[in-house]
């Protein structure tokens, strides 16, 4: 046995065994070191032949799916060796072989899977030409490939779907992609292949001969050469794994990742589309609120709906009919809702069954799925309207005959095990009954059979006996030996009498001595066969399962609609965003009632209102407000309606966010440097049509680097011919207000503030002009910081004042007023005029500075922030 365990370990070198032994699976050698550990498992020996006894523990049979969990969760490979013949039957060595390998992509135990989260697995085929990537998830059957140009493109791919496995080739691991933070970061285990899994010619063969085609042209997929590759690569890795035929993958969906939205991994983030931030939770997300599908299905269809925006005007009017559809049939809605509740996991029930891991309880929770569907499908006869809504009905396959065969076949309460009898109901299968029967009625049958003998043969005392040894036989005293038929066959001679048996008695006894035996069989047999006639139908249960998915979606999209009063956007195509009164789709719902938001208006388009530049305090809103803005183009493309009063959205084809200040300092990265790249990202990629939330910008640098920085970004994202990308932009570089009027583009806002003395009330209202001031020091107060701290940095602030660089901007703005391209290398000239804390202004200065005023160029916000400075110089000299 251990010569046999040791050579099923060298074929699976990279797994840890789990070697099945009676009950239980052991674990030998270093594997059952490491499974000790992680397992916390008591770490025992066992003498094997070697000089010392071999480390073991063990885990038992019933119980091996919550350790596998937890193994293949830490990162581990896990392979599967079962017996593959019956103990009793075995001659020497029981036969064993491994049945399944376990990794994190293939996991079936659906117990240990998010219900409402896609497990995913990803092939990736790094070539010089361009990447050809496949994506799975075994336990649903989808199937996807796709190729992309870019490294950078494939993590966008990646963060999108967040696979919980990769496989790939040597290529991949060697290009340069961060390994590590896939690892740790990211928590996905990568795993590179042999280059045989990405043969040209073998995913080609492969795929044909699993979806039964000619020619990949059957399959949509010609176009996509090195998704091809990827997507063989990935099907053959789950057959090695499963060692099965994965028969739950019946289609195979191309796409172009340019159909869809691009959100990059920083914008997923600081959306805080499906996790948060700090908690990596769901609550306090824009899933969190817009998640109330009634199945698991329907609940990973929204999901991949929010991670995958569409940037084709016609497909989101699509579903936004659907959902407007469904906001006005209320009563149907609801009715359909309520129909939706007890539909279990169609998708995943149907994997186990394809699988053969499904078990009674499990078709009995399909049945009672299906039942829901004619009354659906009658419910939706009201909204038939819609185009969308009438498709979703089509593909509603009652399934009649699936759910009359369950109905018919398995009883109400079946036992857990498929190999324990009590799973078919009576009358469905005479011969189950028969050997039912036998349990129940073998004494009744032979006391009839006695009796009847009895009478033929006229000996009254005739009994039948049963002994361990002989079995069932009838007996006849010495006294009626001369009356004994001829057919009676001698078996036993006591001293008294003799027993006998007959053909008839033989039958008998062999059904009842065997009739639990092969009353577990027959039902285990027909059980298998009853799940094996489901698995042929998976076409259709799949169809039905993706369209209960999708209606579902609909249906919530439509009920958070009418509770959270959401309007209908209107789709243009003239690059507009017009908002009025939008509200941020989280907040509203986190506060105690949605009336304690402030709802502001956003107008964004491509020509005289291309960026927005938002000043004003920390804590007042800005964040917020552009987040919602965001969220709200965002949620347009899902096809959802929207948290405002009324909505005009063109269709944006990428959202880029640089938010917040972080840094990693792990791969040696400052706060400054994270920021600076994740610019660098939003420069290179953004087009005309994308939206850009810009939330500080150079504020992990000195003050004059950081303003040059925010001053040159905000020049090429205005320029035409450069970018013209919809951008808002919050910044505490009041300075940077001056651009409006010097760019046709360029517009000032700001949150509006109330100051009452040293204390200030946020109005979280935007309006339009700039803001002279950040109250950084009453927001401090607001935080806790102590008195004494404050009151010093009120005397430091009336000390110090930026008229240096005030004046220098001003000047540049000015000489540049008609000069589209204003040159960033003024800056250098602002860093020679840094005053000291303890520099004083004289009146001579202030004359000066009026006389130098130019009042036909100022801008009435211009005068008002001039006069404003001016006033301050004079007070600080005169207090000083």
């Amino acid at each position: 046995m251990m010569q046999h365990y040791l050579q099923t370990k060298k074929e699976n070198k990279d797994c840890i065994l789990f070697y099945r032994l009676g009950d239980f699976y052991e674990l030998f050698f270093d594997d059952a070191k490491v499974a000790s550990k992680e397992l916390e498992l008591t770490l025992t020996g066992k003498a094997c032949g070697l000089e010392e006894r071999a480390p073991m523990c063990g885990v038992p049979f019933h119980a091996v799916d919550s350790y596998l969990t937890k193994l293949v969760g830490r990162g581990y490979k896990v392979a599967i060796c079962e017996q593959t013949e019956d103990p009793k039957l075995a001659k020497g060595i029981v036969k064993r072989e491994v049945t399944r390998i376990v990794t994190p992509g293939t996991n079936l135990n659906m117990q240990s899977l998010e219900e409402t989260k896609n497990n995913y697995i990803m092939s990736i085929l790094y070539s010089p030409d361009n990447i050809g990537i496949s994506i799975a998830d075994v336990t649903t059957g989808d199937y996807y490939l796709t190729e992309v140009d870019s490294l950078r493109e494939a993590l966008d791919e990646i963060g999108k779907y967040m696979p919980s496995e990769i496989i790939c080739n040597e290529s991949f691991s060697v290009s340069g992609v961060d390994m590590e933070d896939l690892r740790d970061r990211m928590q996905i285990f990568v795993n590179q292949l042999e280059s045989r899994y990405f043969d040209e010619d073998s995913s080609k063969k492969l795929l044909m001969k699993h979806f039964k085609v000619s020619s990949l042209i059957g399959l949509g997929v010609d176009d996509f050469p090195n998704g091809v590759v990827a997507a063989g690569a990935l099907l053959q890795y789950l057959i090695d794994m499963q060692k099965s035929d994965v028969g739950n993958i019946t289609h195979i969906y191309p796409y172009l990742a340019s159909k869809y939205m691009l959100l990059d991994s920083s914008t997923r983030r600081n959306l805080e589309l499906v996790e948060t931030m700090r908690d990596k939770q769901k609550r306090g997300t824009l899933l969190w609120v817009l998640d109330k599908t009634k199945t698991a299905m329907g609940a990973r269809t929204l999901r991949s709906f929010i991670e995958q925006p569409l940037i084709d005007r016609n497909e989101i009017l699509k579903r936004q009919s659907a959902v407007e559809s469904l906001v006005k049939n209320v009563v149907s809605r609801e009715e359909i809702r309520e129909y939706l509740g007890p539909i279990y996991d169609l998708e995943r029930l149907m994997s186990k069954i394809i699988y053969k891991t499904a078990n009674p309880r499990d078709l009995l929770a399909f049945r009672n799925s299906i039942s829901m569907i004619p009354a659906i499908k009658t419910a939706l006869l009201d909204v038939q309207s819609d185009a969308e809504l009438s498709a979703l009905e089509d593909n509603l396959d009652a399934l009649r005959d699936i759910y009359e065969l369950i109905d018919q076949a398995i009883v109400e309460e079946p036992p857990l095990a498929i190999k324990e009898s009590g799973i078919i109901k009576e009358g469905f299968d005479a011969d189950i009954d028969h050997f039912r029967e036998a349990g129940t009625n073998g004494k009744t049958w032979l006391a009839e059979m006695e009796e009847s003998e009895k009478e033929k043969t006229g000996i009254k005392n005739l009994r039948i006996k049963y002994s361990n040894v002989f079995g069932y036989s009838f007996e006849v005293t010495n006294s009626f030996k001369d009356k004994v038929p001829e057919y009676f066959i001698r078996k036993q001679t006591l001293t008294n009498c003799e027993r006998y048996t007959t053909p008839e008695l033989k039958e008998l006894e062999d059904t009842i001595l065997n009739a639990q035996d092969k009353l577990n069989n027959l039902e285990y047999e027909m059980f298998c066969k009853i799940r094996d006639s489901i698995a042929l139908e998976i076409d259709r249960i799949q169809t039905t399962a993706k369209a209960i998915a999708l209606l579902d979606v609909y249906a919530s999209l439509a009920y958070v609609a009418e509770k959270n009063h959401y309007v209908k956007p209107s789709i243009n195509e003239k690059g507009i965003i017009n908002i009025k009164e939008g509200r941020h789709p989280v907040v509203e719902r986190m506060l105690d009632t949605s009336d304690m938001f402030i709802s502001n208006d956003t107008y964004l388009d491509n020509k005289k209102h291309c960026i927005s530049i938002i000043t004003g305090p920390n804590m007042a809103g800005k964040s917020t407000y552009m987040r919602q803005t965001a969220l709200i183009v965002l949620m347009a493309q899902i096809g959802s309606f929207v948290p405002a009063s009324k909505a005009d959205i063109c269709v944006v084809d990428r959202i880029f966010t640089r938010v917040g200040a972080s840094d990693d300092l792990g791969s040696g990265q400052s706060t400054f440097m994270v920021e600076m790249n994740e610019v660098a990202n939003i420069l290179r990629n953004a087009t005309p049509n994308s939206l850009l939330i810009l939330d500080e910008i150079g504020r992990g640098t000195s003050t004059y680097d950081g303003l040059a920085i925010a001053w040159a970004v905000t020049e090429h994202i205005s320029n035409r011919k450069i970018l013209g990308a919809k951008t808002l932009f919050a910044t505490h570089y009041h300075e940077l207000t001056e651009l409006e009027g010097k760019m046709d583009n360029v517009n000032n806002y700001c949150i509006a503030v109330k100051e009452n003395g040293d204390d200030i009330v946020f109005l979280r209202k935007i309006v339009k002009g700039g803001a002279d001031k950040s109250y950084g020091i009453q927001v401090a107060k607001l935080a806790g910081v102590p008195d004494m701290v404050i009151d010093r940095a009120k005397e430091i602030v009336t000390e110090l004042t930026d008229n240096d660089i005030t004046e220098k901007v001003q000047s540049i703005a000015r000489e540049n007023k008609n000069d589209k391209k204003v040159k960033v290398k003024h800056y250098d000239e602002v860093d020679t005029h840094q005053m000291s804390l303890f520099d004083t202004v004289t009146d001579e200065d202030v004359l000066k500075r009026l006389q130098e005023i130019d009042i036909t160029t100022l801008t009435p916000m211009d005068a008002l922030n001039t006069l404003y400075k001016l006033q301050s110089d004079l007070k600080n000299r005169w207090k000083s």
